[in-house]
């Protein structure tokens, strides 16, 4: 019967790998360094080999991993899981067996991690799945986690027993763990086990267990490859007994081959499932997570023979997941894992500025619809809160993260990662400032008028309070208060005395108010005379600058001018030199008056009002008003002027660029808008971006500034307003695009290359760090020793990294520096450590012939020659060439030398370009010499004398002499063929035949051949081949056939004429034929007769014969070619004859009575 050996596996090391637990044989056994796998050893070890056994409870798991015990052959997973609901980043977990293995690197056939995420619980998840385990993974493991300032560690076991002799054993492993235990038993040799070490142990106390180094038999295999007839002499060669066990494992094994463990596939890929059964017509079932799949255009169920497939194409995630084949009671399991493929960033992030309390949106587009991607701040993973401060938002490729309600603590860098890239962004918040455009004034008011307050502030969101004397000003029918955009106004009808007092407008959100006063003039009635001359009243009258009125360009220009005169004054409004007057207007003045479309000139009772709609820019000047009764006239003059915002500056121009930052520089603008500068607001953006980041809030005051926070290697542009008291002006014209570069480092490795008494050369290496800009070039500069002066060596500069300076004094001592340049400007100089003499320094001549030289250099016949013979010596040598001590031809041969080496060129090399070159290299009287062997190679001549010198049975034997011309090489080979004599049709009978005979077999017996041999060398085959002179000829051997006698039949036929001639009367003059038919075998002898005269050589009569019909023409017959005509026929078996009468006619014949009567009997 069949049975199996347990024997107790001895203490040995550790394989540094679970899955692959083979040590190198030169090791020693015992490893001190590696912890063991016996607990009971544990005690007795050193400390440094004893598992962890630190506990830092603070509590992060939430669940530990347990001890677990798992039989060979078997899986087993180990869960660790933690609350990440108070840890500002993901935990990081290690796995270790013993006290320092880090299985992270050892994931694979028997190890895996995995490791996932719950939203919802917000509990991170971390498994170790052991496959297949094996008998050495069994020992201590810990597992550890820390986060950040925290960290946490559980240790557990886990015990790995041999699999026990049950009914469902697997007889395959017990077959190959026999064959290998019988091995190890009969080698006795003390080196480590292998792979399978472990599974079954023969070890005994005396004996040390080893598994041979041979591969390993699978006796299942061979069994299942082979018939059942030899099954019992496959047993036998392997030394098992037990032939029952294996008939039974036959019958009731359904899966021969299995699935694999697991299997991995890329998204949008298929993937092919595969097993294999014993019987063929086995019908199997396939499970997804315990469901039965259905066939479906995604799944498709394959039946070959014995195998079954399972195709799955475009794998989704949802094809993430476990597979079970089953047959009957029998199954297989895998796991299938869907990788997803890299999600691209198409569209990166862009920076955002943005003021306190509003909302931004960062934007990016990712490669595929649907992908997952992560948002992080500050390298914090940012995830939705109960207070919705952050919403993520996704719309096919493109994702959002969007704040509401931005504060100072949201600053900060930005990233969005996919699994196949990442993008960063800066968001930069500034508290709200708010400008006033224009503040109220002080009122002065009499009784029964509206007083109106007005202000205006940059931000149209901004509300604000009204307060009179520091109480808050509520409307009533009097009172009104309203906000249209950016204007406040406070408006009180029909004015009292109570309206006097101090008016304040404070905007909600702000630390600041606007204050005015409103005066109440009373008005005092004292009896006046009927003729009171007229009075403006006025506080400010003149042209000075206190008394000038400042209006807003597109706001309303109102002038009340109080006047008073009894009877009411005539009004009229003048304008600098053009004066208008309402009376009676000069030659040269000019009348205001509404007419004028914007301009409207009202008169009340005690006021007259002057106003233009939209002041403009030419509206400013000094406007007069005079007044006249009869009593008399006054005027007054009021200097109006008109401010506006600035115009936009020019483009701006950037001075200099740096890694990360820039200086930009502009020019005031041409018109200020009638109000001093009082600072400028720059924006940059991204070239390829429509959106402008404002870099400051506060006007700057100065022209140049330098922007810092910038991209390396990103092109941006710049663009600035001007602000004056009335406002900020339009943008400028955007600068050109920059770069922000810095400059490289220095070169690297100068070094002087060589020199002579005037020039030098230089040689350097790039530098260690480029940058994002591209290098543009290199200078070189040199200076005298002990001066500052830096000369340039040459005009611009240059892309190469060698460089020769000429034109140097000799014997000066000179220094050199090189510096790399891009479009940030010069790097640092590469300096020589030490000044250079400029003089020449002698050295011996010497060729260095390269190593493809120093055999003979094979060429074929039309090819290109050019050697390249490098050599050394200054001053410069002498060069010559010689072949087989002649000078060189120099219509085929070409010198070229130069400094440093020397080059032979033959354009189309031919056969007497052959032999040796000799090159000598000479500096005075020093010289050294090298050579160089040239074979110019071609195709080989024919061979000679090819014959066949014997032929037996189906074979023949040839022989041949060698080509007479060889091609100036050896011949490799000959080519022989053979061809039927009657079909031509050549066929290759041997290649690469290196001797000159051979033998032909396998000749077919009746036909005859012949034969040719082509010579080959290393060009090629030859032109022409060598035909054999005679052919072959295969005789036929064995049995004679006599093919059966047969009596001949006599197919003979005496002639006889089958139509007869006719007799006939023709008219003279016309050609005339006689016809008949006759049959004979063989073909009768036919002759004519005319008058029973042969007439067979007349010229006049033409015989045909075609196919028996027998034709006689007579050419123009005559009165006297009439008469009777015979034809014969004759053969070997008798003669027939056949004849007629022919009559000819004259062409005219007199009507006779004779005739007539002729005719009508006819």
């Amino acid at each position: 019967d069949f049975f199996i050996v347990a024997v107790k596996e001895p203490q040995k090391a550790v394989s540094p790998d679970p899955a692959v637990a083979e040590p190198k044989p030169e090791e020693p056994k015992e490893t001190p360094s590696a912890p063991t796998e016996s607990s009971a050893a544990d005690t007795s070890l050193p400390e440094s080999h004893q598992p962890d056994t630190r506990q830092d409870l603070t509590g992060l798991f939430t669940e530990r991993p347990q001890s677990g015990e798992v039989n060979v052959g078997e899986n087993i997973t180990f869960v660790a899981r933690v609350c990440g609901e108070s840890l500002l980043k993901k935990p990081t977990v290690k796995w270790f067996k013993g006290k320092w293995m880090d299985l992270a690197s050892k994931s694979g056939k028997h190890l895996q991690l995995k490791e996932h995420y719950d939203r919802n619980t917000k509990v991170y998840t971390f498994e170790m799945h052991i496959i297949a385990a094996k008998a050495n993974f069994a020992g201590a493991y810990r597992c550890e986690v820390s986060s950040r300032d925290k960290f946490d560690s559980c240790n557990f076991d886990l015990a790995v027993h041999e699999a026990r002799t049950t009914d469902g054993f697997d007889i395959r492993t017990a077959f190959r763990q026999y064959f290998v235990a019988c091995d190890s038993f009969l080698s006795y040799s003390s080196t480590d086990a292998g792979e399978d070490s472990g599974e079954l142990d023969f070890s005994r106390s005396n004996i040390a267990a080893h598994v041979s180094t041979e591969p390993e038999v699978d006796v299942w295999e061979i069994l299942q490859k082979s018939s059942p007839s030899e099954y019992e002499k496959i047993a036998f060669q392997y030394g098992i007994t037990d032939l029952r066990g294996i008939f039974i494992f036959i019958l009731t094994t359904a899966i021969l081959r299995k699935l694999d463990p697991a299997y991995q596939v890329e998204k949008g890929h298929k993937i092919k499932l595969q097993i294999e059964v014993a019987n063929p017509d086995a019908e199997v079932k396939w499970l997804k997570h315990g469901q039965e799949i259905h066939l479906t255009g995604r799944y498709i169920f394959e039946s070959v023979g014995n195998k079954r497939f399972l195709t799955i194409n475009n794998c989704t995630l949802a094809d993430d997941a476990a597979y079970t084949c089953m047959i009957g009671e029998e199954k297989t399991v895998t796991e299938l894992f869907v990788k997803e493929p890299p999600v691209l960033i198409v569209r990166n992030l862009e920076d955002q500025m943005v003021m306190k309390g509003e909302r931004v949106e960062f934007e990016c587009e990712v490669s595929e619809e649907g992908a997952q991607v992560k948002w992080e701040k500050d390298g914090v993973e940012l995830t939705r809160d109960e207070s919705f401060k952050y919403r993520f938002k996704k719309d096919g490729c493109k994702h959002v993260l969007i704040i509401n309600d931005v504060t100072k603590e949201d600053c900060g860098h930005y990233r969005v990662k996919t699994n196949g890239g990442q993008s960063l962004a800066e968001l930069m918040v500034q508290e709200k400032q708010l400008e006033v455009y224009q503040s109220i004034a002080d009122l002065t008011v009499k009784a029964k008028y509206q007083a109106v307050f007005k202000c205006e502030v940059s931000d149209e969101k901004v509300k604000g309070i009204w307060y009179k004397n520091k109480v808050e000003v509520k409307p009533d029918a009097r009172t009104h208060i309203t906000h249209i955009g950016r204007i406040h106004k406070l408006t009180i009808d029909d004015v009292k005395p109570d309206d006097e007092g101090d008016y304040t407008f404070v905007p909600e959100g702000y630390a600041f108010n606007l204050s005015a006063k409103l005066n109440f003039l009373e008005v005092k009635i004292d009896f006046v005379p009927r003729q009171d001359p007229p009075k403006i009243h006025l506080d400010c009258m003149g042209r000075t600058a206190e008394c000038t009125i400042l209006v807003v360009a597109g706001n309303k220009l109102r002038l009340d001018v109080p006047i008073t005169g009894d009877p009411a004054p005539t009004v009229v409004w003048t304008k600098g030199e053009k004066v208008g007057i309402v009376t009676s207007p000069s030659h040269n003045q000019k009348v205001l008056t509404d007419s004028d479309g914007r301009v409207h000139v009202e008169s009340t009772k005690g006021h007259c009002i002057f106003t233009i709609e939209g002041a403009e820019r030419q509206d400013e000047g000094v406007y007069s008003v005079i007044v006249r009764n009869p009593a008399g006239e006054d005027t007054a003059d009021i200097n109006v002027k008109v401010v506006d915002v600035p115009d936009p500056p020019e483009a701006p121009r950037i001075l200099s660029v740096g890694e990360d930052s820039c200086i930009v520089q502009w020019d005031p603008p041409l018109f200020d808008g009638g109000q001093p500068v009082i600072g400028y607001v720059l924006e940059r953006k991204k070239k390829k971006s429509y959106r402008w980041m404002r870099l400051n809030f506060d006007p700057y005051k100065e022209t140049t500034y330098e922007t810092k926070r910038m991209i390396e290697g990103v092109a941006y542009e710049m663009r600035v307003y001007a602000v004056n008291a009335i406002g900020m002006s339009r943008p400028s014209a955007a600068s050109q695009p920059f770069v922000p570069v810095a400059p490289t480092s220095e070169p690297t490795g100068l070094c002087v290359d060589d020199i002579s008494d005037t020039t030098i050369s230089l040689k350097w290496r790039a530098p260690e760090r480029i940058g994002s800009a591209e290098l543009e070039g290199y200078g070189v500069e040199y200076c005298k020793e002990g001066s500052d002066e830096w000369i340039p060596a040459f005009k611009g500069l240059t892309d190469r990294t060698s460089v020769i300076i000429r034109d140097l004094p000799t014997g000066e001592k000179m220094q050199f520096r090189v510096r790399a340049y891009n479009m940030a400007g010069p790097s640092p100089p590469a300096t020589l450590q030490q000044a250079v003499t400029i003089r020449e320094i002698m050295q011996r001549p010497k060729i260095w012939v390269p190593r493809n030289l120093r055999q003979t250099l094979i060429k074929k016949v039309g090819e290109t020659i050019n050697l390249v013979i490098p050599f050394q010596g200054k001053p410069r040598p002498q060069v010559n060439w010689t072949k087989t001590d002649e000078p060189l031809d120099p219509k085929q041969v070409s010198i070229r030398n130069s400094n440093t080496d020397t080059i032979l060129f033959i354009r189309r090399s031919e056969r007497k370009d052959s032999g040796k070159y000799d090159v000598q290299v000479q500096i005075e009287n020093v010289e050294d010499r090298a050579s160089v062997n040239i074979q110019i190679v071609d195709l080989p001549g024919p061979p000679q004398n090819l014959k066949a010198i014997d032929v037996w049975g189906f074979n023949v034997a040839l022989e041949w002499k060698p080509p007479k011309d060889n091609g100036n090489c050896d011949i490799t080979g000959y080519t022989i063929q053979k061809a039927d004599k009657k079909t031509m049709e050549w066929y290759i009978v041997f290649e690469q035949y290196r001797r000159t005979n051979c033998v032909v077999s396998d000749l077919i017996m009746g036909n005859e051949y012949v034969f040719r041999v082509y010579a080959m060398n290393m060009v090629g085959l030859s032109p022409e081949p060598c035909l054999s002179k005679d052919s072959a000829y295969i005789q036929k051997t064995g049995i004679v056939y006599k093919p059966p006698s047969y009596k001949e039949r006599d197919f003979s036929e005496v002639p006889k004429f089958t139509h007869p001639l006719m007799s006939r009367s023709v008219i003279a003059g016309y050609n005339a034929t006689l016809s008949c038919s006759v049959r004979g075998i063989p073909k009768p002898k036919i002759t004519w007769y005319k008058n029973k005269m042969d007439i067979t050589n007349e010229a006049k009569y033409r015989m045909f014969s075609n196919q028996g019909v027998l034709t006689l023409e007579i050419r123009k017959p005559c009165p006297f070619d009439g008469g009777v005509y015979m034809c014969k026929a004759i053969n070997s078996s008798g003669e027939d004859v056949v004849e007629c009468k022919l009559e000819v006619r004259r062409k005219y014949m007199p009507l006779t009575q004779e005739l007539l009567r002729d005719l009508l009997n006819s």
